[in-house]
């Protein structure tokens, strides 16, 4: 088949399912009800009034409570476009509202220009890919499941894509997973197919198979060129190895018609990166993302900014986060580009500045490693400091009144070059994956001149559950149901807190709740009860307005010998803001009535840090300042002077400190591809640091 042909041939294709969207979208809604409501079920309130009132009890039973945005539970908004219930007709919308426009871009390194593919590229390697995966022996159907172990990039896009335009469930693995959680999944979900980026991945998963640990692999597509061990081991284990382009040859003989899925169907198996234990796959099905993506975006679209065809997102999460993924597809909906970042999160501003995001969600790590950059750019003390700290001063004042902006005289004068280091076009910014203090989220907000909103919710909610709003910026709450969701608080007697008093464990019931765990019936009774609520392990309590603030979880918590509890999160994030503060972990236990921490310093920082505490570093590697003991002494004493400014008891500041020279990280496994802490593995590497400074302590 010609270049011509295939293109002809693809372009008839995009007709016909435009066509199944009409006809979807023609169906009258008095006579049959959509299997998601759209935007003409919600109300509209002015931003000010629903902030004053972000969550209204339902009339049948006031312990739980809804969005102001919809009229009741069995009327919750579902999709940004009508005619849109499936990941697939979520491609397909952005495919027709882009005209042809960049889909996808990517560079190996920071001094490469980006490159770029378009939505028909797209497009045409989806049904190469769907037809030479089909040819190879895969099954158009929901029994199918693909794996895919990549890095970011075009093939892991593409490959996700593929799965929902034939109806195939995608199976995605961190690229940083360790070789128990691997093994693990590709064994509990039987997988035959998996889309593999590097030959070295490609040998881990053949030697599970030489070595009996999994015995289902028959394929592997291989992105980057195929070593001589891999062609040699898996004729050994007769595994069939294709490349990424041999497959879409072999598609292009063979053209086959998509095989959409429907709404209720399953469209991925999303297995949670986890701190402790082996990793659970959470079912979503294409309604709970699609879902999932909408409730979001209409309220950013409301009363913020609507995506369009001309935003650019900058991606460097992992793909297989339910954060990154669903953020994707809603900007893919509108037409959007996705730019890669170029592997280094060290480099991320380098390519922020070289892609210009419009669209730039972070995690706490990524909004603490700026805030801590910021201040060390401008110093502890001195004239510099001054000026930036009355500056801000002034942005403070227009944010305490609701108020973003980027053009003001402060921005012109001093602002302008933190921005550009972000590209300058930000219009749009999400913290969410963890908790982050409000005061991070200020100093970014005025400082970098873009809305920082934050959203709450997990891999099991399908992404966010509540979300703040533009415009409220108090700080310390996560913000409005979001209006697919209804959300109550449960007693949790242990710890004292009770729903009456509007304190209680956070459970919610809606559109987005996942489908259960795959092949664990245990765990999902666990997680969803027998009236179908969620169970999220965190203690919210209802303020005022109606808002959720996140107080306490019901794990990651201890309690010292004086049977004070310890909420060791909490303290991580205040203490955090210290500029020399890199990363920070705290440990305790119930025998001893003291916590200890293990911190890692800022090493770009670190010397003007000291010079400024009067300690002679010269000539000091950053392993020999971090053994000094006068900067062990001294960070404990910036860390718990902010800890005593920020509100923490004597009994939550920490006594003893060890400061480390490696960083944790996802590749020590001392971080989730989530960068969050991985505490028992962080317990367990510093084990003789932390045994040692227990020993002194009463």
């Amino acid at each position: 088949m010609t270049n011509s042909e295939q293109s002809a041939s693809t372009e008839q294709r995009a007709n016909a399912d435009s066509e199944v969207e009409q006809q979807n979208n023609e169906q009258d809604p008095a006579k049959v009800s959509p299997p998601l409501w759209d935007r003409s079920i919600l109300s509209k309130p002015i931003c000010k009034e629903l902030i004053k009132m972000q969550s209204i009890p339902l009339e049948s039973d006031p312990s739980v409570r809804r969005s102001p945005r919809v009229k009741d539970e069995n009327h919750l908004f579902g999709t940004m476009k009508e005619g849109v219930y499936t990941l697939h007709e979520v491609f397909m919308c952005g495919y027709h509202a882009s005209q042809n426009a960049n889909c996808i871009g990517w560079r190996f390194s920071i001094t490469e220009p980006y490159k770029w593919v378009t939505y028909q590229e797209i497009y045409e390697m989806v049904c190469k890919v769907g037809s030479g995966l089909i040819e190879k022996g895969a099954k158009a159907n929901q029994e199918q499941l693909i794996g895919i172990y990549s890095r970011n990039g075009l093939p892991w896009f593409v490959f996700d894509r593929t799965c929902s335009a034939y109806s195939m469930v995608s199976v995605p693995l961190y690229d940083s997973l360790g070789p128990e959680a691997l093994t693990h999944i590709v064994k509990q979900c039987e997988l035959g197919i998996i889309m593999v980026d590097t030959s070295d991945n490609a040998m881990k998963l053949l030697k599970d198979a030489k070595e009996g640990k999994t015995d289902t692999l028959k394929l592997i597509v291989l992105v980057d060129d195929e070593s001589d061990e891999v062609r040699d081991l898996a004729k050994e284990v007769s595994v069939t190895v294709v490349s990424f382009e041999q497959l879409q040859d072999i598609g292009t003989k063979c053209l086959c018609e998509f095989v959409p899925p429907k709404p209720n169907d399953l469209y991925t198996i999303c297995y949670t990166s986890g701190t402790t234990g082996q990793p659970k796959g959470a079912m979503h099905s294409h309604k709970n993302g699609v879902a999932g993506i909408s409730a979001y975006l209409v309220n950013a679209a409301d009363y913020q900014c609507e995506f369009t065809a001309d935003d650019v997102y900058l991606s460097y999460l992992p793909q297989a986060h339910v954060l990154e993924r669903y953020f994707q597809c809603g900007l893919i909906m509108h037409g959007g580009k996705i730019g890669f970042f170029s592997g280094d999160p060290k480099k991320l501003l380098d390519d922020a500045a070289a892609l210009k995001p419009t669209v730039f969600p972070m995690v706490p790590r990524v909004l603490n490693r700026i805030h801590s950059k910021i201040y060390s750019l401008v110093g502890q003390s001195g004239l510099k400091r001054m000026f930036f700290d009355f500056c801000l001063s002034r942005k403070m004042a227009r944010l305490k009144q609701g108020i973003v902006e980027n053009d003001s005289i402060w921005d012109k004068i001093l602002f302008h070059k933190f921005r550009a280091a972000v590209g300058g076009r930000v219009k749009f910014g999400l913290s969410g994956a963890a908790p982050i203090t409000p005061e991070v989220l200020n100093v970014i907000r005025c400082v970098l001149g873009f809305p920082m909103l934050e959203a709450y919710g997990q891999t099991e909610s399908t992404a966010a559950l509540t979300a703040t709003l533009h415009g409220d910026f108090t700080g310390g709450n996560v913000g409005t149901i979001l209006p697919n969701m209804i959300l109550k608080l449960v007693d949790v007697p242990e710890k004292e807190f009770y729903a009456k008093d509007n304190k209680g464990e956070i459970c919610c019931k809606g559109l987005s709740i996942f489908q259960g765990y795959y092949k664990d019936e245990e765990k999902t009774k666990e997680a969803i009860d027998e009236d179908g609520w969620l169970h999220t392990g965190d203690i919210g309590e209802w303020l005022p307005n109606g808002s959720l603030k996140i107080i306490d979880r019901r794990k990651n918590i201890f309690k010292l010998s004086h049977g004070e509890y310890i909420a060791p999160e909490k303290i991580e994030q205040i203490y955090q803001l210290c500029a020399i503060v890199g990363q920070v972990y705290i440990h305790g236990n119930s025998l001893k009535s003291s916590l200890i921490a293990i911190v890692v310093p800022e090493e770009e920082a670190i010397a003007e840090w000291c010079k400024d505490k009067g300690i002679n570093v010269d000539g000091r590697t950053f392993s020999e300042i971090c053994d000094l003991e006068d900067v062990s002494t001294n960070i404990l004493k910036d860390m718990n002077a902010k800890g005593q400014h920020h509100g923490l008891k004597s009994f939550e500041l920490a006594k003893k400190i060890y400061v480390s020279c490696e960083s944790f990280t996802i590749e020590n496994e001392l971080l989730t591809p989530t960068l969050k802490s991985r505490r028992n593995r962080i317990e367990k590497q510093y084990e003789a640091k932390i045994n040692e400074m227990c020993s002194g302590l009463e």
